[in-house]
């Protein structure tokens, strides 16, 4: 790994940029981890961080919001670009929602697809996700909706 990362096929050529490229690779993967592992023992009820982001109570570097939701970066970006889509109305996760939740969720869905617009995702894609409960790695209960993309995706993504 190492020797493909300092070659010169590597896509970043300098070191500087292919250490930056490696500890972002090597701190993305420990933080996927973490949030698996915190997935195991979050609870569900009671406020949570996006609660308090909504509230203004926490600083987030906000892409877009309206009545109904708010859009801000992931600050553990698992891409080039990485944003969260939260509801302002607290849903704990995707299967608490209800038929009535329908125009909610459909929104979330078409701010997702507004804002990686405006942060240049159009073109090639992007990846939309949606954790839920413990095994879908949800650390937070409250609904989001992560945008991932500026790269191509692996799959099987888990």
């Amino acid at each position: 790994l190492l020797l493909l990362l300092f070659s010169s096929s590597f896509p970043y050529s300098t070191p500087s940029i292919t250490k930056q490229w490696y500890q972002r690779r090597v701190r993305g993967r420990r933080m996927a981890s973490d949030e698996v592992t915190k997935a195991q023992t979050a609870q569900a009820g009671g406020d949570t961080i996006f609660g308090k982001i909504i509230r203004k109570e926490i600083p987030a570097d906000v892409l877009f919001e309206d009545d109904q939701c708010l859009a801000f970066k992931d600050v553990c970006p698992q891409a080039p670009v990485h944003f969260l889509v939260i509801p302002k109305q607290p849903i704990e996760m995707l299967s608490k929602s209800s038929a009535d939740d329908a125009g909610l969720l459909g929104h979330l869905m078409a701010t997702a697809a507004r804002v990686a617009r405006e942060q240049g995702l159009d073109g090639d894609g992007y990846r939309l996700v949606v954790n839920n409960g413990k095994h879908g790695a949800q650390s937070v209960y409250h609904l989001h909706l992560h945008v991932m993309g500026g790269r191509q995706m692996a799959w099987p993504p888990g």
